[in-house]
């Protein structure tokens, strides 16, 4: 994947080293450091210049990202992709659920990464697989991916910051009490084969997550979930230890009346772009499984 960024430099940046600049616009010390053994990444005013020259203000900052080796052991497959947004930097898509993000040993070749790998081969463009909001295989929804080093360096920075606002749409039976409000509860693992987890005063790493009923319909409520951390199964332990277990969710809650997975959906995503610093937000509407149940 190739991408070419330029900037302007303005009055307050003059004097700073290239490497500071584009520290200051979020990129990593490891993709300064990719960028050194690309050749001529870095042009100033359209000629070839190093990580410590300065800036003047007026000047033509030119970065050229190079990458031309493709992700090892993710077979290009064609699969159907919803793709909700794509620029030069991110593409974000609406997964069905069913569908796992990474491949593994028993989800080789029917997993996200296998259908991006076949949609850039088909344009003959190399490609990296860095998915910055990873989804469990049964939840549905939206997923960002970057598209280059420097997009995923600087989302990766984000979610560590807590800057990406994840929303999910979850159903589970009864009538929730109270309607809203914050868990905040330690999350570890279970100490079984699987990977189960459970809520663990003791050695649990923190977990929080806000909550709050959208609409209730058929004996079962609809609930919005955004996330303050990001820990594994984060939505299904919380609501299961406030007593509202997810419908469908075969490892925490087997009630499959209604739906065969876990009804949880990856409803909004809101950032800030990576490179152009605009404020993005994306919605997905609930899959057709989970709306048969209203």
């Amino acid at each position: 994947m190739e991408r070419t960024i330029t900037y302007h430099i303005d009055a307050h940046a003059d004097g700073l080293r290239t490497e500071q600049f584009l520290r200051r616009r979020g990129y990593s010390c490891q993709n300064l450091t990719q960028l050194k053994k690309m050749p001529e990444s870095i042009l100033i005013n359209g000629v070839w210049s190093y990580m410590r020259t300065p800036l003047s203000a007026g000047d033509t900052l030119t970065v050229h990202i190079r990458e031309t080796e493709s992700s090892p052991n993710i077979p290009p497959v064609d699969l159907p992709l919803c793709i909700v947004y794509e620029d030069e930097d991110i593409i974000v898509v609406n997964k069905p659920a069913g569908m796992p993000v990474h491949p593994s040993l028993h989800n080789y070749r029917n997993s996200l990464a296998n259908a991006l790998m076949y949609y850039y081969q088909q344009q003959g463009k190399p490609f990296i697989f860095r998915c910055t909001n990873r989804l469990d295989r049964d939840t549905s929804g939206l997923t960002v991916v970057a598209k280059h080093m420097v997009s995923s360096g600087i989302l990766s920075a984000m979610t560590t910051r807590h800057e990406i606002r994840r929303e999910y749409l979850a159903i589970v039976r009864g009538h929730v009490t109270p309607p809203s409000g914050t868990i905040d509860a330690p999350i570890g693992r279970a100490g079984t084969p699987l990977i189960e987890r459970r809520i663990d005063f003791e050695h649990g790493e923190r977990a929080v997550t806000h909550y709050r009923v959208v609409k209730e319909k058929n004996g079962h409520s609809l609930v919005s979930l955004v996330l303050e951390t990001g820990r594994t199964h984060q939505i299904r332990v919380h609501m299961k230890y406030l007593g509202f277990p997810l419908v469908g969710d075969y490892l925490y809650n087997p009630d499959m009346e209604y739906i065969q997975r876990q009804a949880l959906h990856s409803h909004s995503l809101s950032f800030r772009h990576p490179i152009t610093g605009e404020d993005l937000k994306f919605t997905a509407d609930l899959p057709e499984d989970m709306l048969r149940i209203f």
